[in-house]
This record gives structure tokens, sequence and C-alpha cells, in this order.
């Protein structure tokens, strides 16, 4: 299913994104490195087995970045004018190497844009839950949509 256009959204649909991905040592290392991110808790064993969780931890803002990753085929593409901020971001449950995540999405509000009559603002509830359903991320996103052609 491709993004969809504004005037196709209605409040309170939910996506059950169908890509499921599980998160490797690999994916964490290179964005904790990327993203110049020293914690001991995302790089260091000895250190993370010595933390109250016992092993090392993912980085948030990857889990973050997975969960948009994840929900754009179905929100977004091909659609998308520009993302314009995500509120209310929270990490409830951590996430450690091996887990499986996959994602949601709900319409919490549409609106029609003051600025370009071909366009409108959705803004998505996005949730993010490990391979037992335990919330781990959690944001609202917004983004400005094409209309559909007339």
């Amino acid at each position: 299913m491709p993004g969809k256009f504004f005037d196709e959204w209605t409040v309170g649909e939910t996506i059950e994104h169908p890509l499921h991905r599980t998160v490797t040592e690999t994916d964490n290392l290179l964005w904790s490195t990327m993203t110049h991110n020293p914690q001991p808790l995302h790089l260091d064993a000895e250190a993370a087995k010595a933390s109250e969780f016992g092993r090392i931890l993912v980085n948030g803002t990857f889990t973050f970045s997975l969960m948009v990753g994840i929900t754009v085929a179905e929100t977004t593409m091909g659609t998308l004018v520009a993302n314009l901020g995500y509120d209310k971001l929270v990490m409830p449950k951590p996430v450690f190497i091996g887990d499986t995540l996959h994602a949601t999405s709900e319409v919490t509000e549409l609106r029609e844009s003051k600025s370009r009559p071909n366009a409108g603002l959705v803004t998505w509830r996005h949730r993010m839950l490990n391979q037992r359903d335990e919330l781990v991320c959690e944001c609202s996103r917004m983004a400005m949509l094409r209309r559909g052609p007339a």
C-alpha cells in the first residue's frame, strides 16, 4: 500500500505496518558511532552488564528513527510535501539487541493547510512495539501531504 493523499485519510484510521525488524548489534554500533554518541550503555558490554539492565541497550534515537522509517511506506510514500514535527516522544521500555520491532500508526488529526490549497496536515500517533507487544517508543508526527488528483 503506497502512502495516501491528504484527502484519503480519516481521523481514527489505524495501520498495522507489515514490516517487522530485528535489531542487530551492528545497527546499534553503527548508529551510535555515526551520531557520535559515546554512551557506554550502548557500546561497552562490560559497563552495560554492570548496569541495572545487565546488557547493552539499543540507542533510543535508533529506535525512534526506525519507528518513523517503518511507517513511511503506508503513510507518506510519494505524497509527502514535508515533515513538520514530532511531539510527545516517549520510550517507556528499553530495546535490546535481538528484539523484533513493529509499528502502528493512528490518524489523530486532519487540518487544511492555510498556506497551500493543494495540501493538508495529517497528525499520526506512531507506536513501536517489541515481540512481546510491549510499547517501546511512541510519538506524534505531523506532516504536510499533497491532495489527490482532482
